[in-house]
């Protein structure tokens, strides 16, 4: 198997002539040795695409606000729909690849990661700010008992508790995904073959370890 990871991470460019970001989208190949990978003169990180930076909240209302998320995630949807589907034909069927050993392999290309700050996964996969990307904590669990185990989620299972409900459970419905955290419809990565959107998400030691141990540590 050949592993595709992506990189995403919305940057702040600038304060002058208003707030100013970029949102790029990196893709690179796992199994590249990491002395090579981060190894800028190689070009091992492909520039894929730029992703629009949602605007900043300016109305104060409720409803305003879940229309801007709902219309923020309808755009993210919209640019990933060209840039992902391609991975779909190398998923499915094996390719013949010349190995740098000099060896013939047989390889399937799957997206096995996507590494982004936390802030970051709410956006792409349609959970809530405060929800686990990846089980089904409930968001006042977060803190919780670290020996308890939560299921993984699935959201194939998902997907069919919200198509065929039936009308007298739709409260029940909208209350069980409140709950945990999920946005039905608005993860990016729903329908590609071989891939669960909950496994994705990886470790990103530099976020998640090496600045939160060092803040601790300042601290």
């Amino acid at each position: 198997m050949v592993p595709i990871i992506g990189v995403s991470d919305q940057t702040h460019l600038t304060n002058i002539s208003e707030d100013k970001d970029a949102w790029p989208v990196y893709m690179t190949v796992g199994n590249i040795l990491c002395r090579t990978r981060n190894c800028p003169v190689k070009i091992p990180v492909l520039l894929l695409t730029l992703l629009p930076v949602p605007p900043k909240f300016t109305r104060k209302s409720a409803c305003a606000n879940e229309a801007l998320l709902q219309t923020n995630a309808d755009t993210l949807r919209a640019v990933f729909d060209p840039v992902l589907p391609p991975l779909q034909p190398v998923a499915q069927e094996e390719m013949v690849i010349y190995c740098a050993d000099g060896k013939i392999r047989n390889y399937l290309t799957l997206l096995s990661a996507w590494i982004v700050d936390h802030a970051e996964h709410p956006a792409l996969e349609g959970i809530g700010s405060k929800t686990c990307p990846k089980c089904e904590v409930p968001c006042e669990e977060l803190s919780g008992d670290p020996r308890r185990i939560y299921e993984t989620y699935n959201y194939m299972r998902y997907r069919e508790k919200a198509l065929w409900h039936v009308p007298a459970q739709v409260a029940g419905i909208a209350e069980y995904f409140k709950r945990l955290g999920i946005k039905i419809g608005n993860n990016v990565f729903i329908g590609l073959d071989q891939v669960s959107p909950a496994d994705l998400h990886k470790l990103d030691l530099l976020h998640k370890i090496y600045l939160g141990l060092f803040k601790h540590m300042m601290e």
